[in-house]
């Protein structure tokens, strides 16, 4: 390794442990704050050990008190999605974490509730995190990386830093160097799965705006992407999934329930493939989507002032047999312990040295410390009946109800994969090449009806 591209890693707690691993699989949903997740499991579910809710959690706002709560619905309004970008997440943690409702009502004057911000779901809600926290390891100190919006959070769990705003651009394109190039150095393999163009990676870094390494999810009866690899066990030493954006990442006001089929899938494509036993999935949250968390953000090392703080805390669960049955694990960890593991476990020399990839990666903690177990354990089966039943709401509700309107996130989102295409198509025709024609096209063609792919 190179002295100008590696950064001296002194010995890490757990380091050693990384090295049962060969595949690291990175699920990161959206906009959810750890109590309004997982706090459940402390103030419901007798689990001590983890700090989440306590019943006299609350805010006030305008004299009136509001206390934490069980939403009784698993999907909000259209109009419900809690603000997050940088100004509104500073009035949240005003007060120690006392401005969530207040900002609510700021930026929802219209809303009769402006207790959902304190609302949270319950094992009754979240059967797959219920099962998980059960058989694997909570991490109740992960921090989304940004107090901010989505895509400076996802651009630190790319790249280790932002693109100088806590806010999201309009049309999401950057131009920030992700750790995969280091991956491609090291002759590392990686594939990144999602429904749509994986755009975590392709608008974070120009270099991958299109790549051979993108493939789609797939399904339980298609098994083809990340389903076909898994249950093959051909996966890369990296995957990355990318949920269906504004369909089962549970960024608001999406139905939490769909979040979890697409979890039990992830799980239970992992758990039944012969890869298990090599095998960790890191699933955890961009940023907290303006729900309400009791624990303040601490500071963070960076080299630009601007971002020397910890966003809100998030969900975090770390799923491997060679973490213990129902723990806990309490160090403090950002979006930037992904990169840190995956370069510890893929790309460090002899000497400990890894890419350099900046201060917030550079003093990042790793996620080998929680794989001590000294065997793997077989994988656990997720009961019966909430598969069934999860299986039985997908079928009924996809893509039934109400059409929501386009959200600016994304808008811009599509915009900016618009732009990625047409650029493309360009940069093809510049070269005498032509553009893939899309298979309903070429269906049509044929005199053949263009038929829908099936739905994860």
């Amino acid at each position: 390794m190179t002295t100008e591209t590696a950064a001296s890693v002194p010995l890490i707690d757990g380091i050693s442990n990384l090295d049962k691993i060969k595949h690291i699989v990175v699920l990161m949903m959206e906009n959810r704050s750890f109590d309004h997740m997982l706090g459940y499991l402390s103030l419901e579910g007798g689990r001590t050990d983890i700090d989440g809710l306590q019943a006299t959690f609350s805010n006030t706002h305008l004299g009136q008190r509001y206390p934490v709560h069980h939403l009784q619905r698993t999907a909000l309004g259209l109009e419900q999605s809690p603000a997050h970008d940088g100004a509104s997440v500073l009035r949240q943690l005003a007060g120690q974490n006392g401005g969530f409702v207040d900002d609510y009502a700021l930026t929802h004057p219209g809303d009769p509730e402006p207790a959902l911000v304190m609302g949270y779901y319950n094992a009754a809600d979240l059967p797959a995190y219920d099962f998980l926290a059960r058989q694997f390891c909570v991490c109740d100190r992960w921090f989304s990386a940004v107090p901010g919006a989505t895509w400076p959070n996802r651009l630190y769990a790319m790249s280790g830093r932002a693109s100088g705003s806590k806010d999201n651009k309009r049309v999401p394109l950057y131009a920030n160097k992700s750790f995969l190039r280091h991956l491609d150095r090291a002759y590392v393999s990686w594939k990144f799965y999602s429904e749509r163009k994986p755009w975590t990676l392709a608008l974070t870094d120009e270099h991958y705006r299109s790549s051979e390494n993108y493939e789609p999810f797939g399904s339980a009866r298609r098994r083809y992407g990340f389903i076909g690899d898994a249950l093959a066990g051909t996966l890369p030493s990296v995957a990355w999934i990318d949920p269906h954006f504004f369909e089962n990442d549970d960024h608001p006001p999406a139905d939490v329930r769909a979040g979890q089929a697409f979890v039990a899938q992830v799980y239970q494509a992992l758990a039944r493939g012969p890869a298990w036993g090599e095998t960790l999935l890191v699933l955890c949250y961009d940023e907290h989507g303006g729900f309400y968390d009791h624990v303040a953000p601490g500071p963070a090392a960076d080299a630009d002032p601007a971002f020397q703080q910890y966003g809100v805390r998030v969900p975090a669960l770390l799923v491997s047999p060679w973490v213990a049955p129902a723990s806990v694990h309490h160090g403090v960890l950002d979006h930037c312990s992904i990169i840190k593991t995956i370069l510890l476990r893929f790309c460090r020399s002899a000497s400990n040295d890894i890419p350099d990839m900046g201060a917030r990666v550079g003093a990042a903690a790793a996620l080998g410390a929680p794989l001590a177990e000294p065997r793997a354990r077989v994988a656990p089966p997720m009961p019966a009946t909430a598969i069934a039943e999860w299986a039985a709401w997908q079928a009924a509700n996809w893509g039934v109800g109400e059409m929501a309107a386009l959200s600016a996130e994304e808008a811009g989102a599509i915009a900016a994969d618009k732009h990625i295409a047409k650029t493309s198509k360009k940069a093809m025709a510049a070269n005498g090449k032509a553009a893939p024609v899309p298979i309903a096209k070429r269906r049509r063609k044929r005199g053949r009806p263009a038929t829908a792919q099936s739905a994860t």
